[in-house]
């Protein structure tokens, strides 16, 4: 544990993940949009979920997976996320606390009892939202998400104590939609900054990217000390097609600019220094839902204990290698002890 209570504290969609395996001809026959994220309405959710076949459903969300890992490597994360008081707002709130993760975020009430039920009546409103993620055999994942309940979180829902006593708090682009969401990233900043603690935010997708670019650019300048793009998101950001030139750009205006590469790698540039690492070695990529999301997670465990930034960068590497290697954006076996393995 760090010297703080918390170590990173997320705030995201919090989203139940169902992960299906498809065909190039399935997404062409159902008009999916290959590789990307695309919002969906609650018919499109129940229509998809019918169609696709056998699926893995699994905890899911940018932010709390990134916090599901810190947790696998013994750390002491936080979350805060809105879900339904339904079935799979349960689920959802099980495994987080299974997993170590401290999510207190109370659930809005609801009245439905099917746990696929995602038509959001007038009584209840929309219930706990979904993700359904299908992956191609060259381990693409396509994602289409019902965000349901988790867009109704706004600053009412952040519990200051928790903000004030984390090292790190840690913002998902995705949730940077509603102006509700943006108010409360603003006040998250405000509370942090106050405890002099650090911001970090993802951009989580290029679409994302495409619909606040303005308003993130801002956001970065003003409020965030670590920002993590993939290097199409970071490109689309400073609107450029020149890399050097968007990480120069990202320098500027945060401390700690991190750009992961695929099967490239990452670059990681902090004031002057720039500072390269490989991809860690796949046996064979299986799906790479939540590759990003763990590579932040080994990156800001590292960076709250103090170490370089290319020992963060590094262990991000090894928790991202180990979530390509299967189904499904959590942790299948113990990163800690992976980590260990690794050191020796």
């Amino acid at each position: 544990m760090s010297s703080s209570g918390f170590d990173v504290c997320a705030i995201g969609n919090a989203l139940v993940d169902i992960i299906a395996e498809a065909s190039e001809d399935f997404l062409a026959a159902h008009k999916i949009a290959r590789g990307a994220m695309t919002l969906i309405d609650a018919e499109r959710a129940a229509y998809l979920y019918d169609m696709i076949g056998p699926a893995v459903e699994t905890s899911g969300g940018s932010a709390a997976n990134t916090v599901a890992g810190i947790a696998s490597l013994g750390g002491h994360p936080a979350y805060m996320g809105k879900v339904k008081a339904d079935q799979l707002g349960a689920i959802f709130r099980h495994d987080m606390h299974a997993m170590g993760v401290h999510f207190a975020t109370p659930p809005a009430p609801d009245r439905r009892q099917e746990i696929h039920e995602v038509k959001a009546d007038r009584r209840g409103g929309a219930p706990t939202g979904r993700c359904l993620i299908l992956v191609t055999p060259d381990a693409q994942r396509s994602m289409n998400t019902y965000l349901g309940a988790a867009v109704e979180f706004g600053p009412a829902d952040l519990q200051p104590d928790v903000i004030q006593d984390a090292q790190v708090t840690y913002l998902e682009g995705y949730l940077f939609d509603r102006d509700e969401a943006k108010e409360a990233f603003r006040a998250a900043a405000k509370i942090a900054r106050a405890a002099g603690r650090q911001m970090a935010l993802t951009l989580s997708d290029v679409f994302c990217v495409e619909r606040h670019g303005a308003e993130f650019r801002a956001l970065i300048k003003d409020d965030v000390d670590i920002l993590f793009a993939n290097q199409n998101e970071l490109l689309a950001l400073y609107e450029t097609q020149d890399l050097q030139q968007a990480v120069a750009e990202a320098r500027k205006h945060c401390k700690i600019a991190v750009t992961t590469r695929s099967e490239k790698g990452a670059i990681i540039a902090s004031g002057k220094d720039t500072i390269e690492i490989a991809a860690e070695p796949v046996a064979r990529v299986v799906d790479t839902t939540g590759a990003g999301d763990l590579f932040a997670a080994g990156f800001l465990f590292n960076l709250t204990r103090g170490r370089d930034l290319d020992a963060c960068a590094r262990l991000g590497a090894v928790c991202a290698a180990e979530i390509i290697g299967h189904y499904g954006p959590r942790p299948q076996r113990s990163l800690k002890e992976l980590a260990r393995e690794k050191a020796a």
